[in-house]
This record gives structure tokens, sequence and C-alpha cells, in this order.
């Protein structure tokens, strides 16, 4: 058999393995635990939002960890959230090879945005994975304490205001982008809504409108953020998304707004766990 032949066989299998009910598992494995940090993560929201104290945990991915690794069988679960991301990556790594689900899966954007979300979930497992192993210092860092140091490192470099003010820019329009999307029910062109009841789908829809428009102002504001940092060369400006969170509680109605804020990330958490279940993969 010719090296053409083996190339054009590997190729199929890798096709094949793409297509798989094994990576479908995974994909829909990868959805679920995102789901279930995005709750976590609004639990603490939820205790910043009405605590004296600020609630005593980050409310980030490091301070979700925390909160499970406290919980029964909690050494257990952080393994099978960090297996299952790895999974949600391999499966945008298929994606980026391969192509998605859809008419427009195998346009080149589609393709390179898989390969961004692909090398996210990749770091985000990797750091739950070795949180599990021992190594509190890497998935439960602390989110403000990261972006601080990342800011003031590029604000060192020549042209560095620039580069930390285009960051900030893009993710401004990131944000407004999901947001914008999630108010007009884009997520539904992903779901298998023929397989779902009426009122089934009636609660998916208000869940994706409310978790990705929370999830999207988010992501807005600690844009703006990123975007004062560069304009007045400070990195401390810079803030995390626990950090961007608290900013919500020192604005009038502070509490009320970012317990809003909360349930709506709560909203993304279980909108998640819908994408698990009627994802089109």
């Amino acid at each position: 058999m010719g090296t053409d032949s083996w190339a054009l066989q590997g190729r199929f299998r890798a096709r094949q393995a793409a297509d798989s009910t094994a990576m479908a598992a995974a994909a829909r494995a990868g959805f679920a635990a995102r789901g279930l940090i995005y709750v976590l993560v609004s639990v603490i929201a939820l205790r910043i939002a009405f605590s004296d104290d600020g609630g005593g945990k980050q409310a980030d991915r490091g301070g979700a960890l925390d909160e499970l690794a406290g919980k029964p069988f909690g050494a257990v679960m952080l393994w099978i959230v960090g297996i299952a991301l790895a999974g949600m990556g391999l499966w945008r790594l298929s994606e980026a090879v391969f192509g998605g689900t859809g008419p427009d899966g195998s346009k080149l954007t589609k393709r390179a945005a898989a390969a961004g979300r692909f090398l996210f979930y990749a770091f985000v497992s990797y750091s739950v994975l070795s949180y599990a192993a021992g190594d509190r210092g890497s998935g439960s860092g602390s989110s403000d304490q990261h972006t601080d140091d990342v800011t003031a490192l590029v604000l060192k470099w020549p042209g560095g205001q620039w580069i930390v003010g285009i960051a900030g820019a893009a993710v401004v329009i990131a944000g407004l982008w999901i947001a914008v999307r999630a108010a007009r029910k884009k997520f539904r062109k992903h779901l298998r809504t023929s397989a779902m009841s009426r009122r089934t789908e009636q609660v998916s829809d208000v869940l994706g409108v409310t978790g990705g428009t929370a999830r999207g102002v988010v992501f807005a504001v600690a844009g703006v953020f990123a975007l004062v940092a560069a304009v007045q060369h400070r990195p401390g400006k810079a803030r995390g998304m626990d950090d961007t969170l608290r900013a919500f509680r020192e604005l009038p109605a502070g509490p009320w707004l970012l317990a809003v804020i909360a349930i709506g990330l709560a909203a993304f958490g279980v909108f998640s766990w819908c994408n698990a279940r009627w994802r089109k993969i």
C-alpha cells in the first residue's frame, strides 16, 4: 500500500473518530462540566452580593474549584470535570480540523474559532486536572491576580498600551456580540429543538437569552476595565472575573444588580446542561 493510500486511510479514520459516538459523548460531558462551573460561580457571586465579608471565595473558575473540592466526593468530581473539559477540547479540535455541523461549519472563520476554543479548553482542562492532582496554585489561582500580572507584563512591552487597549476593545466587542446573539436566540440553530417538547424549548430559550446576555455583559465590562488600564497605564485597573463581578456590587443598588448577574450566570450554566442534552454534534 502506497504512502498516499496510508495517508488517505489515516484521514478517513480520523474523520470517523471525529464523527463517532465517543466524540459526541466527550463534547456533551464538556458542556455539562462547563455548566457546573458557571453554576458554582453564580452561587459564590450571590454570596458576595449579600455578604458583608465579600463572600470569602473568588467568583471565578478558581473559586468554583475550591467550592467543588469542599463537597462530598469533591476530589473525584474534580477529576471528572477536568476530563470532561478535555473532551470538550478534543471536540473543538475535531471541528477545527474537519469542520463543524451546519452548512457553514467548514468555513475558515468557524474553524479558526474552534481552534481558539480548543486552546482555551485545553488550558482549562490542564489547570483543573493539575488542581485535582494536588497543585492548588494551578486551577484555583485568582483570575484577578493573573489579569494584573499579564497586564503589567504587556504594558512594559513597546506599544504595550496599544496591545492592552486593542485586547480590551476586542473583549468589549466580543461581550456585546455574545449578548446580542443571545438576545436574538442565535443559539437555537445549534440545538435539536425538534427533539424538545414545547415547554422544554421555551425554558431553553429563556435560559439561553438570560444566560448568554449576562455572560456577554460580564465580558464587556471586563473589557472596559482593560481599556481603562491601557489609557491610564495602570495594570491594577484591569480586572479578572471576580473583581469584575464585585464591581457591580459597588454601583447603586449594587447587591441586587450583582444578584441579577449571578442569576444570569446560573442560567447560562443550566443552559450548558441543555446543550449537553440537545446540542447538534
